[in-house]
Parts: C-alpha cells; sequence; structure tokens
C-alpha cells in the first residue's frame, strides 16, 4: 500500500529528469513557437477579423455578426462558390480513386519495364500545378488543342472546354486526374503488403480474378483507400491554382470556387474581414466533413486481416 506521502514524493522529478525535461523543452520550443506565432495565432485573428469591417488598413471596424448575415442571406456568390467547390469534390474525389487503384494495380504488374511505367504514371503528380495547368491550356484550346483534335478524329464536334459553363468544372475535375499518381504509389505500397497466400489459397478454392478483387484485395486496401479519401477531400475543398489559371472563376462564375472566391474578397476587393469569415465558415464545413468520414468509415474500414 502506498501512502498518500510517499505518492506525492514519487511524483516529484529527479535532478536528472528536471535537466532531461529543460533539455527537450528547448528542443522543441522552435516549433512550440511556430505553432503559437504562424498557425494559432492567425487562427484566432482570423476569428476576430470575422466579425470586423477591416480592409487591411487602419483599424478594425467591429460589426458583429453582419458578414455572417450577408454570407448567408445577401451572397449569391458565396452560395455559388460552395456550390462549385461541392460539385468539384463529388466529383474529383471518387474519380481520382478509382484512377489511382486502376494505375496502383498496372504499377503492380511483373514486367521487365514496369519501373518505366511506374515512373512515368507518377511524373505528373510531382510536377507543379501551375505548370500543369498551362499544359491543360493548351490541350483544352478550342481551335488547335489536342483534346478537340482527337474529337474530331471520332466525329465529335469540338468543345470549348473552358469558355462554356457545362464544361469548365468539368474540364478542371479531369485535370485533377493527373495528380492520381500519388495516390497510387500509396495503393501500391499497400497491394504489396497484402500476404500472396491469401491469393493462392482463394485461387485453391477456384476464385477468379475478379472475385479476388473484391473479396481480398478491396478489403485489405480499405485504409489506405481512406487515407486517399481524405487527402482527396482536403484537395478539393480547397482547389484554387486550376482556376485562377486557367478561367480566372469564368465563365458566368461556373469555376469560382470557394477558396478563389475567398483570395478574391480579401485581396481584390479589401474585405479582409468577410475573407475570414468565409474561412471560419470554411473551416466548420471541413471539420464537419472529417468528422462524418471518419465515423462512417467504421462501417466499410478493415484494419485487421479477416479469415
Amino acid at each position: 500500500m502506498i501512502l498518500p506521502a510517499e505518492a506525492g514524493s514519487r511524483r516529484r522529478l529527479t535532478p536528472r529528469q528536471r535537466r532531461g525535461l529543460r533539455a527537450g523543452l528547448l528542443f522543441i520550443a522552435p516549433w512550440i513557437f511556430g505553432f503559437l506565432a504562424f498557425q494559432l495565432y492567425p487562427i484566432l485573428y482570423a476569428l476576430y477579423l470575422s466579425f470586423t469591417q477591416y480592409t487591411g488598413f487602419g483599424p478594425a471596424e467591429w460589426v458583429g455578426l453582419s458578414n455572417y448575415v450577408r454570407m448567408f442571406t445577401q451572397d449569391p456568390l458565396f452560395w455559388q462558390s460552395l456550390f462549385n467547390t461541392v460539385y468539384y469534390t463529388v466529383l474529383a474525389v471518387p474519380i481520382g480513386v478509382v484512377m489511382a487503384m486502376i494505375m496502383a494495380l498496372a504499377m503492380n504488374q511483373k514486367l521487365r519495364e514496369v519501373a518505366i511505367y511506374r515512373a512515368a504514371l507518377y511524373l505528373p503528380s510531382v510536377l507543379p500545378l501551375f505548370a500543369i495547368s498551362f499544359i491543360f491550356l493548351a490541350l483544352l484550346n478550342p481551335q488547335f488543342g489536342l483534346v478537340n483534335y482527337v474529337l474530331t478524329l471520332v466525329h465529335i464536334p469540338p468543345i470549348d472546354w473552358l469558355g462554356d459553363p457545362r464544361w469548365a468544372k468539368l474540364a478542371i475535375v479531369l485535370m485533377a486526374q493527373l495528380g492520381a499518381g500519388n495516390a497510387a504509389i500509396v495503393l501500391l505500397a499497400g497491394l504489396r503488403a497484402i500476404p500472396i497466400t491469401l491469393y493462392e489459397a482463394a485461387v485453391i478454392d477456384g476464385a477468379n480474378w475478379w472475385t479476388r478483387f473484391w473479396r481480398i484485395t478491396i478489403p485489405l486496401l480499405t485504409p489506405v483507400i481512406l487515407y486517399d479519401v481524405i487527402l482527396g477531400l482536403h484537395a478539393g475543398l480547397q482547389v484554387f491554382t486550376q482556376a485562377y489559371i486557367l478561367t480566372n472563376g469564368g465563365p458566368s462564375n461556373s469555376t469560382l470556387f470557394y477558396v478563389f472566391y475567398l483570395y478574391n474578397n480579401a485581396f481584390s476587393y479589401s474585405q479582409m474581414g468577410y475573407a475570414s469569415a468565409l474561412s471560419w465558415v470554411l473551416f466548420i464545413i471541413s471539420f464537419g466533413i472529417a468528422i462524418l468520414v471518419f465515423r462512417l468509415s467504421s462501417r466499410w474500414v478493415n484494419y485487421e486481416l479477416v479469415a
């Protein structure tokens, strides 16, 4: 039995432990300072600015909930940008996971030149996004772009990909698939981690390729798929560069994504307070989606081998 006095004495740090604690705090002090100065403080300051009218110069004027009232009741571009972002995310993320799965299966083939194919499939995902945007700008040119040239070969009339509101968002969704190589590499690592004995046992039982894929590969890859979905949602909700370079939010605001609209309010319209309110709404939406994804993941993600 430990007496209270003895328990209290055991909680005291020895001189050596205190020196170790001071050394540890000293080593992590740069990270703590960076977190407080460059993450926590900007977040809290943005929360304060969301209740003010602030142009970026001079003092901020407190306006209470006016920015949020304006956002939800008086600003149609808020709803338009939110719809565009949800549209893009709902399409880009599932298509991206499917494309990454196909690429991972291709990378996993036992071929002599498979290393070359892996490099070719992965290379677009490491190129700067602005560079890929300019490449796509040339490929989707309505007059001499390669995409429309291929369409004419199969007797499909040319499409004004970036000038037609019906096609502009879809064009940016298709462009996002060039980054599927990053997710494919992660899926490839997951494929390599699946024990080969499971496939051998399934073959002995008479399972064909399709059955092995759906009964073994997919269930055991669900943690990796969840990881790719989370990364895709993170990128989808913050899509900006493609619209900024390719369409500048047009045509007819069809590619005015949420972060692009936030950027315009902050740096083009000098409405820092309203932009801060937009950023906090995006934070709340992202936080809610994250909770929902993790809650639902318990129904389909397997973290252990199932016999």
